[in-house]
């Protein structure tokens, strides 16, 4: 299934794999914007905890790099310098900061620090970190990700907002220690903020809405997905100051509702993605609004919202025509006859997530192929009634030869090994998704394979499960595999 953002479990996935965490690199980012700076005579022992293999020769070359540097200071001008550090990340920044004096100097410029993603060194970032940031980088800092840092809190972002006035992407996704408090002084010191993500920030509330409605007018981009606290007040009120909204996502905020929807479809007509995922209140009558307001509308999710009716997917097709993405899993209310208006009149879409929609039929796939040229991925997990017939069309249809690349089917139950020899004049297909479909073959695969040598697929064959008292192959053994005996 298709996310517009990071959840909650890649988070913690990327915590426990980080290759940054309680490594040489985070202590020596801490260690750097924490203030502390380290000269020349200690480069031999910052070198050896990047490179313990050549931690000797570094050692021994100390001084040849010293002069190196004084040399390289004295032929080009600190501009020069300072454009060339531009262009590093913030690790080789802070190695670069521990040189020497002068080099620790030109390293920690505010200009060089324009953009700062702290993503990989999120359990290390504690408040003086951000503090100490903010004030170096003064005005200079622009965008600033803070995702996953959970020890930061109101007192860093307030001092973030005084110094950094202006910041134009601000990402705080599950910093949850930020509360209303922090959004108070980003209304007040950054009106320049474009782009703001509060993503699994659950102490936010409509109150941080209505402040950055009233101090940052030129957000295009607003993400308070998991906000539980967030209501259609804080939305209206939002959308009534911040009418320049192109990306807005509020997925599994279970009070976003009609009335919600309704206001940003009347105050931000040039709303663009917009993700509903789990707004399960929701109903036909405000995506209808939305259709008929917001024309430029490309991407849409409303996964999980079981209350839309085919009237949802007639109104997108009537009045936006430039639909991109169209994410429906669990919609199982959608037919056919939905799906066909699509086809008609949505030339574009190249992302369709269909898993759960229980009741559409061959008949979808033969819309889709006809008027979907474009179609690059399509989930059609846990459609049971899609049959080989469908999947032929698809494969004929004007999509399969150049565009279709994702194709998932598991859970299909109907589909069997001639879907796969269908699917041989997909050339562009790279993976395709077949667990429990329990009527497709190894051989099938392999033939597949031969045609596609490059396409990825993905299936589980259950084993076979053995008869009362098992078969017996030879003398005394049974034919059926150990995990089975022991079982």
């Amino acid at each position: 299934m298709m996310n517009y953002n990071i959840n909650q479990n890649q988070l913690k996935i990327a915590r426990n794999n980080d290759k940054y965490e309680n490594s040489p690199q985070s202590h020596q980012l801490i260690t750097t914007l924490n203030g502390s700076v380290t000269t020349s005579q200690t480069l031999s022992t910052t070198a050896a905890a990047f490179n313990n293999n050549i931690n000797s020769s570094v050692s021994n070359n100390n001084n040849n790099v010293i002069s190196s540097e004084d040399e390289i200071s004295k032929k080009l001008p600190k501009e020069i310098l300072l454009r060339i550090l531009s262009y590093l990340d913030v690790v080789s920044l802070c190695r670069c900061a521990q040189v020497s004096k002068y080099w620790n100097i030109l390293a920690l410029d505010g200009s060089n620090w324009q953009k700062i993603d702290l993503f990989y060194f999120q359990l290390d970032i504690e408040g003086p970190v951000i503090e100490n940031i903010s004030q170096r980088c003064g005005g200079f800092l622009k965008y600033l990700s803070l995702k996953g840092c959970q020890s930061v809190g109101d007192k860093s972002i307030r001092t973030l907002a005084q110094h950094c006035r202006n910041i134009e992407h601000l990402d705080l996704t599950e910093c949850k220690k930020i509360s209303d408090a922090a959004t108070d002084p980003l209304s007040k010191h950054c009106s320049k903020l474009t782009a703001i993500s509060l993503e699994s920030c659950s102490q936010i509330t409509d109150l941080s809405l209505k402040a950055l409605s009233d101090g940052c007018p030129n957000i295009l981009e607003i993400n308070v997905s998991w906000c539980n606290l967030i209501s259609e007040n804080g939305i209206e009120a939002l959308a009534r100051g911040c009418n320049k909204i192109k990306k807005f996502s509020s997925k599994g905020c279970k009070k976003v509702n009609d009335a919600a929807l309704n206001a940003l479809a009347n105050f931000c007509p040039k709303i663009e993605v917009l993700n509903l995922h789990s707004c399960d209140t929701i109903t036909d009558q405000s995506i209808r609004n939305i259709s008929m307001h917001c024309p430029n509308l490309r991407q849409l999710c409303v996964s999980k919202c079981s209350e839309f009716t085919d009237q949802t997917l007639i109104a997108l097709a009537n009045y936006n025509p430039l639909l991109s993405t169209l994410e429906v899993a669990g919609c199982h209310q959608f037919t056919d006859i939905g799906f066909q208006s699509l086809g008609k009149n949505c030339k574009y879409l190249e992302r369709m997530d269909l898993e759960e929609c229980s009741q559409i039929t061959d008949a979808t796939l033969a819309h889709l192929a006809t008027g979907c040229p474009s179609l690059e991925k399509l989930t059609l997990s846990h459609c049971e009634l899609i049959t080989d017939d469908g999947i032929r069309q698809l494969a004929a249809g004007s999509c399969a030869a150049e565009s279709l690349s994702v194709l998932e089917l598991d859970n299909c139950p109907l589909i069997t090994d001639a879907t796969l020899e269908h699917l041989t004049s997909c050339h562009n297909l790279q993976r395709i998704e077949l667990y429990d479909c329990q009527l497709i073959s190894r051989n099938a695969i392999r033939k597949l394979r031969a045609v596609l040598p490059n396409i990825k697929v993905h299936a589980y064959f259950a084993p076979v499960t053995p008869p009362v008292g098992g078969i017996v192959a030879g003398p005394g053994r049974p034919r059926y595999c150990r995990c089975c005996e022991i079982l």
